[in-house]
């Protein structure tokens, strides 16, 4: 993939000259409506070869007691790492960085210093990559993403979760067969169901997603995929439009 990591160096080196207005005004804005913590939301992540990394986005949350924590990863932290739309984590401002995926535009530099790419899998938190086994692993083979497939088909992630809980709570909610919901979902809280529907769901299905992107690498399609993303239309991806 040589000359994979070739574009991802020249396009994030003229992402970063472009954009940089775009840089600071949403720093300065951030400071300005969500005062009280920083610009940028630090984390470790799971990197290629399962090596963890420090993953850069614009924070979109409030700072909360041992939040700060989170940001950073720290061990011992109630802080979940799944949220869902209208998440009271979630400021406005915070909300519209995620829906037009500004808050990933620090990820310009994880892509120039090698730690990320601009197509392959999201990078996760401990626990979620690096405890995959068998074929799965060939998650770990590829540099964490700013966009890929998976991200393309979840791109509106907290919405979807959203709705699942709504749904849930209402009656009318279907999975596919085979799958079975905790006995006490009901008497969870909505934001255990949201954590419950992303290990079960959502989540096996980006690895699947993933591991099909490996397996039938073409820089073609992660041209395809970066217009996609930047574009908001559907691409053809493992018999799916995504």
């Amino acid at each position: 993939m040589f000359i994979k990591r070739i574009f991802d160096i020249i396009a994030s080196i003229l992402g970063l000259l472009i954009l940089w207005p775009v840089l600071l005004i949403a720093a300065i804005m951030i400071k300005v409506k969500m005062p009280g913590g920083p610009a940028f939301f630090t984390q470790k992540r799971v990197g290629k070869g399962g090596k963890l990394f420090t993953c850069h986005k614009f924070r979109t949350m409030t700072m909360a007691p041992k939040a700060s924590e989170a940001l950073n990863g720290s061990k011992g932290s109630n802080w979940s790492t799944v949220s869902v739309a209208g998440d009271s984590r979630i400021t406005p401002f915070g909300a519209k960085l995620r829906h037009y995926k500004l808050d990933e535009l620090p990820g310009l530099w994880d892509v120039l210093i090698g730690n990320m790419s601009f197509v392959g899998p999201r990078p996760d938190v401990p626990g979620y990559a690096d405890k995959l086994v068998g074929d799965d692993r060939d998650v770990l083979k590829l540099r964490p993403g700013i966009t890929g497939p998976a991200t393309l088909k979840y791109r509106l992630e907290d919405e979807m979760i959203a709705e699942f809980v709504r749904k849930l709570r209402e009656g009318s909610i279907e999975l596919r067969e085979g799958l079975r919901m905790p006995e006490n979902i009901n008497t969870m809280t909505d934001q255990e169901v949201a954590v419950w529907y992303n290990d079960n769901v959502i989540y096996p299905d980006k690895v699947r997603l993933n591991c099909y992107y490996y397996r039938h690498y073409s820089f073609w399609k992660d041209i395809e995929m970066i217009l996609a993303t930047v574009l908001k239309f559907k691409v053809k991806f493992a018999g799916e439009y995504v």
